[in-house]
């Protein structure tokens, strides 16, 4: 009853074999298993009352044939009861005799001892049916032709023991035998046609369970949001995806919701309207905003599930993508190209620069009017500050994060961050003191290149600026010692929160939410961190300010600890760092 397994879309036919062993005695098999032991229960039953009965009324007189019917009662009730479901087997052995072999020699018997009186004949169709139905083909013909040769016996017999016309009692065991092999090839083919087909079915729900399971990950995992929505509005299912670029509790708390019941959701839902009126896809830019929170950019995509028949109508698929991730992907593949053209740019920038500042040198030698040296001076600082540019752009595109990190000097951090804070209010020109320092006492040394750190530092004070109030100490500037030896520099500010898309691509380059911004300062902070072995974070923190408690943004940097302070040389105490 083997069948071959279809090969599928998501999966080859190795995942449904593993389980062949395990239907090969499908479900409706049992149930025949138990429903022809239950009738040889039922047949046994009713031939121990027949004796029971003739003997009541006076004409047995031969009671072995109650006894046969009492002992064969006890067997079958046997085997129903106690004996687990198994097949027959394909030809005769000990199981066609513990079961059918006990049929045909019960029947057998009875229809030898009990003589013209009453003919068993009908019931040796029970053992054939048994076998046909539990066994193979070979095993229904074999049940068929004993039957068949136990009939044909007894009428030679009979003919002879009564001395009458023997061509009747023949003909009757040859009919008899033609109907027993009849049903024996016909109960086998249903029988083998129903195993077949019941197998197909498993398997088809094995693949269509496993199908399920592999969509269901896929789904779940989609970067892009999918809601299911009906006609009416309700979101049968959606995605973790969907539900973060919705932004609201009722869809994140909740299996299923309404569409309609979020003002934000506006444009979604008239989409989703849209598309069961025209029956046809829709696609837009959609901006869901709710209180409190920032708008949110998106491309809605729906598709039409064909109707479920009836007054039943469709379903509506509607694809979710973040038009600024979708962005950020544009850009960060542009970055690719820009990085490998600005590489080479850089490389072939070397050799003019170098006869530049050559030049420059000679002519410092020759002209000595304050005039020309401070030309020349002006000359020297801008080729310096090129060459310096030169030289990140080539290391970044070679990636030496290594031979940076053995490069990194010594600073001391307090100092260098009070420094880097006075330059960047200096030029800040606030009319109100807007950053407040919190800095450690002693000298907390770090390996960090100085410009790089400022780099940093004046990325994360115009970000700071750019979204704080303009109150006094909008932002704060700390420092402190973690307990695991790991100096810390803060950045603090009281603005609003960011967005859940926008903190998640924060790092990110060309990821920003303004339109005119680059966004690749943050991306630049990360790479110049992680050039030195540290690392930069965002986390959203309250502090203490002007008297009050005040929730605001925060960028931290942990330094990696640096070559004197593994060396052993004692550290400075630090205060600890106020809200």
């Amino acid at each position: 009853m083997a069948l071959p397994v279809e090969s599928h879309a998501w999966f080859g036919s190795s995942i449904l074999e593993s389980t062949a062993g395990q239907t090969d005695f499908p479900n409706e098999m049992e149930r025949l298993w138990r429903g022809c032991m239950t009738a040889r229960v039922a047949i046994a039953t009713v031939l121990l009352l027949l004796q029971v009965v003739t003997g009541a009324l006076g004409q047995l007189h031969n009671f072995s044939l109650v006894a046969i019917c009492l002992v064969y009662l006890a067997a079958t009730l046997i085997v129903r009861l106690l004996f687990k479901r198994r097949q027959l087997g394909r030809t005769l052995g000990k199981r066609w005799l513990a079961i059918i072999g006990v049929d045909v020699i019960v029947f057998a018997a009875l229809h030898l001892m009990q003589g013209a009186s009453i003919n068993y004949s009908p019931l040796f169709g029970l053992p054939v049916l048994v076998a046909a139905v539990l066994g193979s083909m070979m095993l229904a013909i074999g049940t068929a032709a004993s039957v068949t040769l136990i009939l044909l016996g007894n009428a030679v017999w009979m003919s002879f023991s009564t001395l009458g016309d023997v061509t009747g009692l023949l003909a009757q065991a040859a009919l008899t035998g033609v109907g027993c092999f009849a049903i024996a090839i016909l109960a086998n083919q249903i029988a083998t046609r129903l195993a077949n087909e019941e197998l197909r079915a498993r398997r088809n729900q094995l693949a269509a369970r496993v199908q399920r399971q592999v969509n269901e990950l896929v789904i779940e995992t989609l970067t892009d949001g999918v809601l299911v929505v009906d006609a009416k509005g309700l979101v049968r299912s959606a995605n973790p995806a969907a539900r973060h670029l919705l932004g609201s509790e009722r869809a994140l708390g909740t299996s299923s919701f309404d569409l309609t019941a979020e003002g934000g959701w506006l444009a979604l839902s008239e989409l989703m309207r849209s598309s069961f009126a025209r029956k046809a896809p829709q696609q837009a830019e959609v901006t869901i905003k709710h209180r409190g929170q920032g708008p949110r950019r998106l491309v809605a995509r729906t598709r039409l599930t064909p109707s479920m028949g009836g007054s039943l109508d469709g379903l509506c698929v509607i694809f979710l993508q973040d038009q600024r991730e979708s962005e950020a992907r544009m850009r960060t593949e542009k970055l690719a190209s820009m990085g490998r053209m600005s590489a080479a740019v850089a490389h072939e920038i070397r050799n003019p620069l170098a006869a530049i500042v050559q030049a420059n040198a000679l002519l410092d030698e020759d002209l000595s009017e304050p005039g020309h040296q401070q030309l020349i001076q002006i000359v020297r600082q801008n080729a310096k500050r090129l060459e310096h540019t030169v030289d990140e752009i080539l290391n970044l595109a070679r990636v030496k994060t290594q031979s940076r990190l053995a490069e990194s000097p010594i600073i001391v951090l307090e100092e260098t961050v009070e420094r880097i804070c006075r330059d960047w209010t200096h030029q800040a020109m606030s009319d109100v003191d807007l950053v407040k320092l919190n800095l450690t006492t002693g000298e907390t040394v770090v390996a960090f290149e100085v410009e790089h750190l400022r780099r940093v530092m004046v990325n994360l004070l115009d970000n700071a600026k750019r979204y704080a109030s303009n109150a006094r100490e909008a932002i704060v500037v700390s420092t402190r010692m973690a307990s695991s030896g790991q100096a810390i520099l803060s950045i603090w500010s009281d603005g609003d929160p960011l967005d859940r898309s926008i903190e998640r691509n924060l790092f990110e380059p060309f990821f920003s939410s303004e339109s005119r911004s680059s966004g690749l300062g943050l991306y630049i902070c990360r790479e110049l961190c992680e050039g030195h072995g540290a690392s930069i974070r965002y986390k959203r923190s309250g502090r203490r300010v002007r008297d009050q408690e005040t929730e605001g943004n925060e960028f931290i940097v942990t330094f990696r600890p640096s070559r004197r302070e593994s060396d052993g040389v004692p550290q400075t105490d630090t205060l600890p760092l106020q809200a």
